[in-house]
């Protein structure tokens, strides 16, 4: 009898948002955000989202999302854009993930839509030290 690969889930939404989040940041994603609309919908708890100053950065970006997720055992549900160069969506049912071409980014406006959500930004800088 063949036995099923089982997905590993992360043990928390928001874990697999900053895992993205981290992701993101190898390849320089710009204005990286964490939205929590866990409030807003049941369709996902967290969007990620960032932004990419050429197609080759944009595709580098989803990339390493994508293959480090896939190390981690978690694939995606499902991802679309891949060959449009404007705007690509990684699809894992609690978390999805946008990688925006900058310009599609403001053209669109997604932040803007989901604004009653609760926004973290994500930064490779080292929190600075409390007074």
């Amino acid at each position: 009898m063949a036995t099923a690969t089982k997905q590993r889930k992360p043990a928390h939404a928001k874990t697999l948002a900053r895992r993205c989040a981290e992701l993101m940041l190898t390849k320089k994603a710009k204005d990286v955000v964490m939205l929590d609309i866990r409030k807003l919908t049941d369709m996902a708890d967290f969007f990620v989202i960032s932004s990419a100053d050429s197609d080759t950065q944009l595709k580098a970006i989803a990339d390493a999302v994508h293959d480090g997720l896939a190390e981690l055992g978690i694939k995606p549900y499902r991802t679309e854009g891949w060959s449009g160069g404007q705007w690509i969506i990684l699809d894992y049912v609690e978390v999805v993930v946008h990688v925006f071409y900058r310009e599609a980014r403001d053209f669109y406006k997604i932040e803007r839509l989901w604004s009653d959500a609760v926004v973290e930004r994500v930064t490779d800088q080292p929190a600075a030290p409390a007074p």
